[in-house]
C-alpha cells in the first residue's frame, strides 16, 4: 500500500503569529536614532499615514538622509506598500546605513515579494551585523528551510535558540527542520519537551501527532513546509 507524506503546512502556518513588531527598539548598541522629531513621533505612536507624509517631506529636503529613508520604508511596509518599502530600504543601504534591523526588515520584505535569493543575502547581512540578535538567525533559518537548505537552517535555528532559549516558535521550527532531515527522534524530543513546558502550544502537538503516524515524513520538498516569518523590527 502506497505511503503518504506528512505535510506540516497547517501546523507551521501557526508559526510566529504571536511575534509582534518590536516597538521603540534601538539599533547599533542601544543608541537612539532620530531623523526628525515630528516624523519619528508619528512612527512611534503608529500613525503610519502621517509618518509616511512627514518622512516623505524629510527625504525631499534631505535626500541623503539614510535613516529617514529607512523609517519611511518601515512605515510604507506597515501600510502594505511593499515595493516602496523595499525601495526605501535599499536607498538607505546604498547611502551607507548598516543597522542590522534594516537588513532584517529588507530581507522580510523581499521574502514577501518571493525573491528568496535577495532575502537570503539581506538576512545574511542582518546576521553579520547583528550576530547577537536571535531574530536575525531565526528568520535566516526559515529562509534556508524554505529553500530546502536544511543543514544551514538547523545551524541558524540552534544559534537563535542559544541566544534566546525562550522561543516556542523557534523550537517548533527546529523540530520541523529535524523531521525534514530524517532526524525523527530529535524532532519528537523537541516537540515533547516544548509541550511539557508550554502545554497549549498547538503547532507542536499537531506536528508530534503527524510524526507519530505510521506514514512517511516528507523529505526534500520545500513545499511541505510553509513557515511564517517574524514581524518587522522598528529601529528608532
Amino acid at each position: 500500500m502506497r505511503k503518504h507524506k506528512i505535510w506540516f503546512r497547517a501546523a507551521i502556518l501557526l508559526l510566529s503569529l504571536s511575534l509582534s513588531i518590536a516597538r521603540n527598539a534601538t539599533a547599533g548598541g542601544g543608541e537612539q536614532q532620530v531623523c526628525d522629531v515630528r516624523a519619528d513621533y508619528a512612527l512611534g505612536v503608529e500613525n503610519y499615514s502621517e509618518a509616511i507624509r512627514l518622512h516623505s517631506e524629510v527625504v525631499r529636503e534631505r535626500p541623503d538622509d539614510a535613516l529617514a529613508h529607512y523609517h519611511l520604508g518601515f512605515a510604507e511596509g506597515i501600510m502594505g506598500n511593499r515595493t516602496a518599502e523595499v525601495s526605501e530600504y535599499q536607498r538607505a543601504a546604498a547611502l551607507g546605513l548598516r543597522n542590522w534591523d534594516l537588513f532584517l526588515n529588507l530581507g522580510l520584505a523581499q521574502l514577501g515579494s518571493g525573491d528568496l535569493d535577495a532575502a537570503t543575502d539581506s538576512l545574511r547581512q542582518a546576521v553579520f551585523l547583528g550576530e547577537n540578535h536571535s531574530e536575525s538567525h531565526f528568520n535566516l533559518a526559515l529562509v534556508y528551510e524554505r529553500r530546502g537548505l536544511h543543514a544551514d537552517a538547523e545551524r541558524e535555528m540552534l544559534t537563535s535558540l542559544q541566544l534566546n532559549p525562550a522561543q516556542p516558535d523557534a523550537r517548533n521550527a527546529l523540530g520541523v527542520i529535524y523531521a525534514h532531515e530524517g532526524k525523527t527522534a530529535s524532532a519528537s524530543l523537541v516537540w515533547r519537551e516544548l509541550l511539557r513546558e508550554v502545554p497549549d502550544y498547538e503547532p507542536a502537538r499537531t506536528n508530534l501527532a503527524l510524526l507519530g503516524s505510521p506514514i512517511e515524513v516528507a523529505r526534500g520538498e520545500t513545499a511541505a513546509v510553509v513557515p511564517s516569518f517574524g514581524g518587522r523590527r522598528q529601529s528608532h
